[in-house]
């Protein structure tokens, strides 16, 4: 957990030095990446909100999306989550958006991605959209999670420097 707060500390003043905001859309990180953000003094300043978007219910309830929505797009891969970090932008109505989405084990999902796998996302202003997949090889759930919410938190620190 002390990797996830020390990246979540920098997160956090730089989102104060600039005056903005963060929403978090995660999955198999079960809250870890929101959990980071809000263990920082003064998260209000930054942190919008979030959600864990671990089923078709959240999917719907939360963030309002059907499957129309996603069209040919499938759970668990890059051009997902970064539909979900729009839509938790938007939603939210902050500066930037952040999602994570995989199978942190000890078995793979059901579209067949292994254990181990995430896919992670950030937009921001003026357009800027980025993602990327980690492959950790790895069925440990609980180091899987911890290592998908640094993977997300490291993406919007790398966006935010």
């Amino acid at each position: 957990m002390q990797n996830l707060l020390s990246i979540a500390a920098d997160i956090g003043e730089h989102l104060r030095q600039r005056g903005e905001t963060v929403a978090i859309s995660e999955s198999s990180a079960g809250g870890l990446i929101s959990a980071a953000l809000l263990a920082q003094p003064g998260a209000s300043a930054f942190y919008r909100g979030g959600g864990v978007i671990y089923t078709p219910q959240a999917f719907r309830g939360l963030l309002g999306l059907t499957k129309e929505d996603l069209g040919d797009m499938r759970s668990s891969t890059e051009p997902y989550a970064r539909l979900l970090s729009r839509t938790i932008r938007r939603k939210l109505r902050a500066d930037w958006g952040l999602c994570e989405t995989g199978a942190s084990g000890p078995t793979g999902n059901g579209y067949g991605d292994a254990a181990g796998h995430t896919c992670v996302a950030v937009c921001g202003p003026d357009g800027f959209e980025v993602s990327r997949t980690l492959e950790t090889g790895l069925n440990d759930r609980e180091d899987n999670m911890r290592r998908f919410a640094i993977e997300a938190l490291d993406l919007l620190h790398a966006a935010l420097t």
